[in-house]
């Protein structure tokens, strides 16, 4: 690769994101996904993998389009860029076709340069339409794994990329943005994920239909990867009867900042309260929370102003804080991949840390448990279904696209459902592509201003707090004047000097006046109807959603107890073979190699 590039790219880094050199394999990726190539990147945990498609995008030509099924973090992400003045958005459920028409026509017409989608919205008709339209430079696909039904959280709408690159091309008339290699396919695809076995591996390749003819010996298939190693720290499996005396005993043993996962929402808010009654400061944070709540505790914890945060693992995703000592599980995960990735949040900064799986009697039988939990027979699916369709009023062969704001607490008391198994149905109708069950919907308040620049000039008689408000808003936000726009309320009470409620007030006031349009926030789940209601009996819950991923989940369930019964191998050794690296030595740091 010419050097000149190189300069580019870390000229690029240092303007937007303040770093003076690449990490590890970045740079490597980079060059490879620049030169047109299709190519895999495996970064473990805080490896970085936002770095190396962002980095190039900003150097070429067209729109990078980036499919997650993670809403948090593309929200996350797209916030960061936006905050660095890079163009960015994300389309998923719960936004309205009026928003979505905003954001997929900036992106036609070159206002944005990051397009982040769900892989459920690569099915959908009008999102494929815009498509063709688009000046697209390369693919990402973040959390890859989930293309493999190997991988440890399937998801069948990203079977839907390889055909997705064959609609653009065929639409892309020989144009090649970027720094093309002669014989690179028009439009490559970066697949990114921190967790993947050998077997994944192959399979994302397949599923993606990566062209291969420009691998090398020393570029094999243009897979570049990490070692999984990390040298500073330590994994503990420990036994305890009293997981709680046993957690504080830790907390109180190691200094530093502290992740507590749970699987229990209620739990989260249970553990913070004990844990402070003990003197040590700590709060809870879950997907059903307010956004506001989320972001400020995240905040505190980020600058330790609280030391231990209690969480789901709907914590974690698009974290850097670098100098976490701990990550204590208080329940085991169903997978050895969803551990390592949680795990592996502890110790970023190169310092010793700890990652603690709290283990007694009961955890086998929990674990085996969730199989029958995760996987309830169909005839149940199909019941729901039903019960969704009687919750919102929908007839037979209507609702494609309609979003519905969803109280699970109201639908399982009409409905006599318990809410594990509940949630469980609505996951595999999401798999096989009937619904999106949004759980994460995007809460934030949104603002419009309903009068003309000059008319603000006119208005009269508004409250000191009102006037504050309004200002605010205009300092930080310009697109006020043509459509909604998401508020943040921790910027705008910087910028106005208002509390949460007094702002709250204000923008009330503003809208009465009918100065604004204001939509508060909403902690409603939502759920999307992805294709027209169709009379249960002929829903589809095909062998791919149903019995191959119960077979894989009943597989991974056994390597974790596995992993937790282990009493002899070096635990990093099992780590790391799990993902096919080789290891010759033992780590000396985890609780086996200490015990022998």
């Amino acid at each position: 690769m010419d050097g000149n590039n190189d300069n580019l790219y870390i000229s690029t880094l240092q303007r937007y994101f303040g770093y003076d050199s690449f990490r590890s394999i970045q740079l490597d990726i980079i060059r490879s996904i620049a030169s047109g190539h299709d190519t895999l990147g495996l970064m473990p945990t805080g490896g970085g993998k936002s770095i190396t498609f962002q980095v190039p995008a900003l150097t070429m030509d067209g729109v990078c389009l980036v499919i997650s099924p993670l809403i948090a973090l593309m929200k996350d992400q797209v916030e960061h860029l936006k905050a660095r003045n890079i163009k960015a958005e994300a389309i998923y459920s719960g936004l309205s076709p009026h928003e979505i028409q905003r954001i997929l026509d900036n992106a036609i017409f070159g206002a944005v340069k990051f397009l982040y989608v769900s892989p459920e919205r690569l099915s959908n008709k009008l999102f494929l339409t815009k498509l063709t339209y688009m000046k697209i430079c390369f693919i990402v696909v973040d959390e890859a794994h989930c293309i493999s039904q190997w991988g440890y959280d399937f998801r069948p709408p990203y079977l839907h990329i390889g055909d997705l690159r064959k609609t653009i091309c065929e639409t892309m008339k020989g144009s090649i943005p970027g720094n093309r290699q002669e014989g690179a396919p028009p439009l490559p695809i970066l697949a990114l994920t921190a967790t993947a076995t050998p077997n994944v591996v192959k399979d994302i390749q397949e599923r993606l239909k990566y062209d291969t003819g420009n691998a090398s010996a020393a570029m094999p298939f243009n897979v570049f990867s990490m070692s999984f190693r990390r040298e500073n720290l330590s994994y503990v499996v420990r036994h305890a009867d009293d997981k709680f005396s046993e957690l504080m005993h830790i907390i109180c043993s190691v200094r530093g900042s502290v992740i507590v996962y749970t699987r229990n929402r209620e739990k989260t808010k249970k553990i913070s309260e004990m844990i402070n009654a003990e003197g040590v400061s700590a709060t809870f944070y879950h997907a059903g929370l307010d956004f506001a709540i989320k972001e400020k505790r995240q905040e505190q914890w980020q600058k330790d102003e609280i030391r231990v945060m209690v969480a789901t693992n709907a914590f974690g995703m698009g974290i850097d804080k670098p100098d976490v000592r701990l990550v204590i599980h208080m329940d085991c995960p169903d997978s050895i991949e969803a551990y390592f990735q949680e795990a592996g949040r502890a110790g970023r900064d190169g310092k010793r840390a700890y990652a603690v799986l709290l283990q007694n009697g009961q955890d086998k039988t929990s674990l085996m448990k969730r199989i029958d939990a995760t996987f309830p027979d169909k005839q149940y699916i199909r019941t729901v279904y039903d019960h969704l369709a009687y919750f919102f009023e929908l007839a037979a062969d209507s609702g494609e696209g309609a979003v519905y704001d969803f109280n699970e607490t109201i639908f399982c008391q009409r409905f006599k459902h318990f809410p594990i198994r509940l949630e469980s149905a609505l996951a595999i109708l999401q798999n096989a592509g009937y619904i999106s069950y949004d759980l994460d919907h995007d809460n934030r308040a949104r603002v419009m201003i309903t009068v003309s620049r000059n008319e603000l000039y006119y208005i009269t008689q508004l409250s000191k707090a009102e006037e504050k408000a309004l200002n605010a808003l205009l300092r930080n936000y310009g697109s006020l004047f043509t459509d909604f726009t998401f508020i943040d309320y921790g910027l705008i009470e910087k910028h106005s000097g208002l509390f949460e409620e007094e702002l709250h007030i204000a923008l009330k006031g503003l809208a009465q006046r009918r100065v604004i349009r204001y939509l508060p926030p909403k902690r409603m789940p939502t759920i999307t109807y992805l294709r027209q209601r169709v009379v249960s009996d002929k829903l589809t819950i095909s062998e791919d959603v149903y019995e191959k991923l119960r077979e894989k989940l009943s597989e991974r369930i056994g390597k974790m107890i596995q992993y937790i019964t282990e009493t002899d191998t070096c635990r990093e050794r099992m780590l790391m073979e799990y993902f096919g690296e080789k290891v010759t030595d033992d780590c000396h740091r985890c609780d086996i190699c200490l015990a022998q």
